[in-house]
């Protein structure tokens, strides 16, 4: 039997599209190397029904948030090697966010994987954490591609400046 790790580690990645069998494999490989203690992935481009695509060995737990045109997508991947107990599971079906709330080494936490659209990022955001205002506690991660650039330089140049 393993001896469980009191500390965890979290990546977080936007791996731009997970359809090409070649990436998918350089993406597990990193993930393995990492080997952090939970995985969260943004803009998958996956379908609900593709979950077998985000399989890494030692990752059992895989939960995901897709919607039906394989457009964003996010991903949440959880080491085996944790205990971590999942209670609750909220998804978004444009494949946005995830929340999930549960213990990690006896401690509440909640976890929330976000991929914010490219166009109106900062407002998109704003709602969603107030409707999920009630999910969100001390102990609340917040992790993912958020689409909001810090300054001027950090925008595409395709992108408005207002």
């Amino acid at each position: 039997m393993t001896a469980l790790s009191p500390h965890a580690s979290i990546i977080t990645l936007n791996v731009n599209r997970l359809n090409s069998p070649i990436k998918r494999h350089r993406v597990a490989k990193w993930i393995k190397e990492q080997d952090p203690t939970i995985c969260c992935l943004q803009e998958t481009h996956l379908s609900p029904k593709d979950k077998h695509m985000l399989r890494v060995k030692g990752w059992r737990t895989i939960l995901q948030a897709n919607s039906k045109q394989k457009k964003a997508g996010v991903g949440t991947l959880i080491s085996d090697k944790t205990d971590f107990k999942i209670r609750q599971v909220k998804r978004d079906i444009e494949g946005q966010y995830i929340m999930i709330k549960g213990t990690l080494h006896q401690e509440e936490i909640t976890l929330i994987n976000i991929y914010a659209p490219n166009t109106g990022a900062p407002k998109f955001i704003k709602q969603l954490l107030t409707n999920l205002k009630e999910d969100i506690e001390n102990n609340t991660i917040i992790v993912g591609d958020l689409n909001t650039p810090l300054t001027s330089m950090d925008r595409s140049s395709r992108q408005k400046i207002n």
